[in-house]
């Protein structure tokens, strides 16, 4: 089993690589896709009853109220991720255990770095973009102002920062056939790692 980290900031297109690897047969771990069902689970629940009691709504998490909360605060976004990080690395190490057999697993988070789940991979892929684009791409997906845009793209640990710690670099800067073009590039690049054997144990 190869594992790769795959992550990317806000609005610069990590998800869509993501797809494109599931396409050509990769299983995919969406990280970001059990914190959301984390809050499901009841340990949780009662930690997120104690530290964001604001955002409990009849009982359960109100992840758009949380948003709100996480956003505008550094301190509150740490706790956050103090409550949430411990809880989806469990889920992630049981899914790739559950898939030791496969040949690709690709951890798909946007926090990879962050949370340290990049511990779990033979290597990082980072997907990027130009800010203007990513500034542009995520105004329009969630129907926000620009402020509110910059906000959520301050929230998270600067691009720059993270090419640094990453293995491989992909630009989508452009269209979807350019992205395309750079995930057959990835796979290429994934062969080789392979047959070099840095594959963890």
């Amino acid at each position: 089993m190869f594992v790769m980290g795959l992550t990317g900031n806000i609005s610069c297109g990590k998800s869509s690589v993501s797809k494109m690897l599931a396409s050509r047969g990769a299983i995919i771990v969406d990280a970001d896709l059990l914190s959301r069902e984390i809050y499901e689970y009841d340990d949780v629940l009662e930690e997120m009853k104690l530290s964001f009691p604001e955002a409990l709504v009849n009982g359960k998490v109100d992840r758009r109220v949380l948003a709100g909360i996480v956003f505008s605060d550094k301190a509150r976004i740490e706790d956050l991720n103090r409550i949430s990080h411990k809880k989806i690395y469990e889920l992630v190490c049981q899914s790739l255990e559950r898939n030791r057999d496969r040949d690709l697993v690709v951890i798909d988070a946007a926090l990879l770095l962050e949370a340290k789940f990049d511990s779990l991979a033979d290597k990082v892929v980072l997907v990027y973009c130009n800010e203007k684009v990513q500034l542009d791409r995520l105004m329009k997906r969630d129907s926000i102002s620009s402020e509110d845009a910059l906000k959520r793209i301050r929230s998270q640990m600067s691009q720059e920062d993270k090419k640094k710690m990453a293995d491989y670099l992909i630009d989508n800067s452009g269209d979807l056939e350019m992205l395309e073009n750079e995930v057959e590039k990835l796979i290429k690049e994934i062969r080789k790692w392979k047959c070099e054997g840095e594959i963890k144990e």
